[in-house]
């Protein structure tokens, strides 16, 4: 028996901005979604794989900054510099205050052996983006 990852589903406010804000900074593509009862968007993350995005309007419950300790999820990437370029120019920052959701937290010589970085988005949801082989 094989078990392989299909999605991830974050809640979001506003999935519309979420999907944006996906769309934007790591460059995924809309997927067509059934009409279920809940409002939501799915996202192309390459090969058989899915962001899910929907609706449900408490949010999540984080109320601190980004944590690379807390839940979160990671998109490999073979341009480290062009996504952190991306984020930078979208206003993402190392020195923005602790609890912003625009702080960038960056890992360039980590226990992990890759390039690593974490930053939230819009629904305060923690991603990260790495080189892992």
């Amino acid at each position: 028996m094989s078990v392989y990852l299909h999605h991830v589903s974050l809640v979001t406010v506003d999935p519309e901005r979420s999907a944006s804000f996906y769309q934007s900074m790591f460059g995924l593509e809309r997927l067509d979604r059934p009409p279920f009862k809940i409002e939501g968007i799915w996202l192309d993350c390459g090969p058989s794989l899915q962001l899910h995005l929907t609706k449900h309007l408490p949010g999540n419950f984080r109320t601190k900054g980004v944590d690379n300790n807390d839940v979160h999820f990671a998109f490999r990437t073979d341009d480290f510099e062009g996504v952190l370029a991306r984020l930078v120019g979208a206003g993402f920052s190392e020195d923005a205050p602790e609890d912003s959701p625009m702080r960038l937290l960056l890992n360039r010589s980590g226990m992990a052996g890759f390039l690593q970085l974490y930053v939230m988005d819009p629904d305060r949801n923690i991603i990260e983006v790495n080189t892992a082989v």
